[in-house]
């Protein structure tokens, strides 16, 4: 017996990246999957989004491990569409236990600005909630919400050298910090149904959206065109342990656990993945 078997999952962003690896870590034991990703580019955005062809790929690994999977190209921005899709995946699937609101996109130089700030206040705050609010009604006693988060939103970014340089940039980290509160108070909320939620917040992860041309500007804004060569050293910045990035691996594997019955009174925690890069920004407190 798996881990979480005979249970069912509504992962966002699944096509690649941690959203795939979440996915088939999740399939491996045991559960069933409703994958939704965009598979298109978003116009602001500076790097190429999903396709479906990569959805289309985590849709046979989940199999080849396997399970049986839901997968529909779904803008997360889109709530009726993400109701619509989560209604049909329990009337396939039977019911729903685990969510993992994991789409999100980087708007690191994204141009016009502005449009780029909307983009990803849209995308991963009000994209998470969208997410949540449609699972909500299906979710049972013992059911597990996971958000991610990321490092970014811990981060003491109140020195600003040049204000207005890069608005996508700082709607990330508004938006990551938006969504932890929002799971904060959500946990609470519906405790007395013996639901949970949680928040994972990433280090650096090897992924499409870290491996980018905007990400390596952002590393390195000393070069007009850095490469992935100029950018990984500075990678390192992050996390205190002597590494450049996690793998999305390590970040299932904390999925894993929250959605798992191992974890069935661990509600309203921010779980950080990080290699210690919180550490490196913060005294000890509680």
């Amino acid at each position: 017996m798996g881990r979480v078997a005979g249970k069912v999952a509504f992962v966002t962003g699944a096509a690649r990246g941690q959203g795939r690896s979440h996915a088939v870590r999740l399939a491996e034991e045991g559960a069933d999957i409703i994958a939704v990703d965009i598979c298109q580019d978003i116009d602001s955005i500076g790097y190429a989004l999903s396709r479906p062809e990569d959805l289309e790929e985590t849709a046979r690994l989940v199999e080849k491990a396997g399970r049986r999977i839901l997968t529909r190209q779904v803008d997360v921005r889109d709530a009726a569409a993400l109701k619509t899709v989560v209604a049909d995946g329990v009337a396939e699937f039977g019911h729903l236990d685990i969510v993992i609101a994991q789409a999100g996109i980087a708007g690191m130089k994204g141009t016009p600005q502005w449009q780029a700030w909307s983009d990803v206040i849209d995308t991963n705050l009000i994209g998470v909630i969208n997410t949540i609010q449609a699972a909500l009604p299906h979710l049972r006693e013992g059911a597990s919400i996971i958000a991610t988060g990321s490092v970014a939103a811990l981060m003491d970014i109140a020195k600003v050298d040049q204000p207005g340089r890069d608005p996508g940039g700082i709607a990330y980290v508004v938006a990551k910090r938006g969504l932890s509160e929002y799971v904060h108070h959500l946990a609470l909320h519906i405790a007395a149904q013996r639901i949970r939620a949680n928040v994972i917040h990433p280090t650096n992860c090897d992924t499409p959206m870290l491996q980018s041309e905007p990400m390596y500007r952002s590393f390195r804004p000393d070069l007009e065109h850095p490469t992935r060569a100029d950018a990984e050293p500075a990678f390192g910045v992050q996390q205190a342990m002597p590494i450049p990035f996690v793998e999305t691996r390590d970040i299932s594997d904390a999925v894993l656990f929250l959605a798992s019955d191992e974890s069935r009174f661990i509600t309203g925690t921010q779980l950080r993945v990080d290699g210690g890069g919180y550490l490196k920004w913060y005294e000890y407190h509680i």
